[in-house]
Parts: structure tokens; C-alpha cells; sequence
């Protein structure tokens, strides 16, 4: 995209733009100029019953059970550049939908921790490039998401109770260049995994365009080491074989070995720009009695491109006897993340709550 506002970096920031910056957040719910800051009404407001209008009257929403509330509904051409919330209540049972230019079929449907790479309902500190996750539950994304007629963003509440929501959008209004792909992301949930299935990351996608990240929340159910399976990328009518073929799971998350401190001799969790293992949770001798991992793979510097459509998929795989690989049956979650031209094809039916359940 040429400078038009969008795609900023070190190297455009000195330079000006006829771009309008804009803010969405409970202090005001539509991103208006000069319209923040003037509720009366509120989540704040007894906290401020001395101080009055302009003190904080709502700086955040309740949800209530099966509600959807509408976070964004952006009428023009710009981009999302940056969303930060934290959300109470079970982060897998708060969905994520945005839908770009008046599509029926949201081109992002996740839960919300899942979108954050927090798949397991556990904070993890998480420093990347385009997702940070900050003490104590500060999710953060910027991935840009340009559109040309209209974003709309909703939060869909399926647990039964109320949750609390402090969040903020920003973005631009501003031309967007003819080139710029829509932002698509996906989550799947395989639990357990069937003996010799691969699993799938994403499939079906129609169009052109980019793949950009993975986000994988793997629950081991098996002794021993599980990462010995291949990612594959089937790009543009590839069939049996992909075009994109890994050399294993530590591998494609750019580990190796385990992502074994070889001093310590226990998983290390790490954070890149790029790719990382930021969370382990270890087993505590008695309940939580199965190791989980939360790793995220960035295509920012390597992204892949397609033509016509894409599918991804990965094998669950570890050791047997005589050492020869083991087909694993694993909990296994995933979002994948990637930018294409519209219109998006229809997603597969998410889970249900028990179905989303971490257990």
C-alpha cells in the first residue's frame, strides 16, 4: 500500500497525512470527533457521583449472558490499527466476529482468548510483533485490518453469566489502496484428535491472498515428546501433495530440540517478533494432570501467498517403541490468520460451549 495512512513505520512516521485518526472505546461508543468523554450514564458513574461528567463515567460495558454487543460499527474507508480490551469470565466463551463491507459472513470468528493466543484461559506474557499480551489480562493486537465501506465488530457473551469489558479501537479514515486484502481469522478445536488423522488448521479458503500466522493451543495427552509432525501448506489446487511441506512441529514455531533448556532439562517458553512457545502449563501433581503449550508462528517477514484457495493442515506425532512415530490423540486448538480478497467463504460451524469447554 502506498503512504496514505496506513501501513505506518519508523521510516513514514515524520511524514504528514490527510488520514483521520479515530478512537472507539465505552467512553464513546461511535469514534465521533469531540464526542469522548461525555457519558453520564455508566459503569463509573458512582465512582464519580462527586466529580461529575467527563471523570470516568464508563470506561467499560457489561455483557450479559447470550447478549451480542455491537464494539465497532465504522461507516467509510480506513483501517483497525490497533484494539486493546480485557474481558472477565471465560475467555473461550467470548466470540469474535468482524464482518468488512456489508458481507453477511464474518471474515473473523473466534473466541476471544483464542484471538490473543490465550487458548487455554491462562494469562502468559506474550511479545510479538502484531499480539501482545500484558499483566494482568491486557490483550493487544495490531494486525492492520483495512476496509472500504463499513467494519462492524461484535462480542457474543455464550456463558451464563455476565462478563465486564473495558476496550478501545483504533483506527484510520482514509482512502485504502486497490491492493489491500481483507483480515480473515479462523479457529478450529479437535478434541481428541482420531488416531492417524492429520489435523486442519484451516481449509476452504477461496481467493487471494496471504497466510500470516498460526496460533496453536496443544494439549498433550500422551507421555513423552509430541512435535515430530509436519505442517503442510496445499496451495492452489494441490491435492495429495502440498506445495509447503515442514520438517516438523518445533521446527515450523522456529524451535528445535524439544524447545528443551538443556541446562534445566524442562520446556522453555519463549518470545520472538515472530514465532514463539510463550506458554507451558505443567502439571501439578494432582487436577491439572497434562502438559499444555500456546505457540504462535507470524508470516510477517515470509508470507504465503495464494492464488485460488489454501489449506493447512499438521500431524500430531511422537515416539514408540523402536523408534518408530506415534499417531498422538491430542486436544488441539488453532487460529489461523490471513488476508485475502472478498467474499470470504463460509466458515465451518463453531464448536459448542461444551465442545469450546478447556477441561
Amino acid at each position: 500500500m502506498g503512504f496514505n495512512g496506513l501501513g505506518m513505520n519508523l521510516g513514514n512516521l515524520a511524514r504528514v497525512s490527510k488520514a483521520k485518526t479515530r478512537s472507539i472505546s465505552p467512553e464513546n461508543f461511535t469514534g465521533e470527533k469531540g464526542r469522548g468523554g461525555m457519558a453520564t450514564e455508566g459503569t463509573g458513574a458512582n465512582c464519580a457521583r462527586e466529580l461529575g461528567q467527563g471523570w470516568k463515567i464508563s470506561p467499560s460495558m457489561s455483557i450479559e449472558a447470550g447478549e451480542t454487543f455491537t464494539i465497532a460499527d465504522i461507516e467509510g474507508s480506513g483501517a483497525i490499527q490497533q484494539i486493546w480490551l480485557t474481558p472477565t469470565g471465560t475467555w473461550r466463551y467470548s466470540i469474535l466476529r468482524i464482518y468488512w463491507d456489508d458481507q453477511e459472513q464474518p471474515s473473523v470468528e473466534c473466541p476471544l482468548g483464542d484471538f490473543f493466543c490465550m487458548g487455554w484461559g491462562t494469562f502468559a506474557p506474550l511479545t510479538s510483533q502484531p499480539v501482545c499480551v500484558n499483566p494482568g489480562s491486557a490483550f493487544n493486537c495490531y494486525w492492520e485490518m483495512p476496509f472500504r465501506t463499513r467494519c462492524r465488530m461484535t462480542l457474543t457473551n455464550i456463558a451464563p453469566e455476565a462478563m465486564r469489558l473495558y476496550y478501545q479501537i483504533n483506527y484510520t479514515l482514509t482512502e485504502v489502496s486497490a491492493d489491500a486484502a481483507y483480515f480473515h481469522a479462523q479457529f478450529r478445536r479437535t478434541n481428541p484428535l482420531p488416531y492417524k488423522e492429520v489435523y486442519t488448521i484451516v481449509d476452504g479458503i477461496e481467493g487471494q491472498g496471504q497466510f500470516v500466522g498460526t496460533y496453536m493451543a496443544w494439549g498433550v495427552n500422551n507421555k513423552g515428546w509430541w512435535g515430530e509432525g509436519e505442517i503442510k501448506f496445499f496451495l492452489d489446487g494441490d491435492e495429495e501433495f502440498p506445495t509447503i511441506c515442514g520438517t516438523g512441529t518445533e521446527d515450523y514455531f522456529c524451535g528445535s530440540y524439544n524447545f528443551e533448556n538443556k541446562t534445566t532439562h524442562q520446556y522453555q517458553e519463549f518470545n520472538t517478533p515472530y514465532a514463539g512457545m510463550h506458554q507451558v502449563i505443567r502439571p501439578d501433581g494432582l487436577y491439572a494432570s497434562q502438559q499444555r503449550f500456546g505457540l504462535y508462528r507470524w508470516h510477517i517477514c515470509d508470507p504465503i501467498r495464494f492464488e485460488q484457495d489454501l489449506k493447512v493442515n499438521i500431524q500430531a506425532l511422537g515416539w514408540r517403541s523402536g523408534g518408530r512415530y506415534l499417531p498422538l490423540q491430542d486436544d488441539i486448538a488453532s487460529v489461523a490468520f490471513w488476508y485475502q480478497t472478498l467474499p470470504t467463504a463460509p466458515f465451518p460451524e463453531l464448536p459448542c460451549k461444551d465442545a469450546l469447554e478447556v477441561n
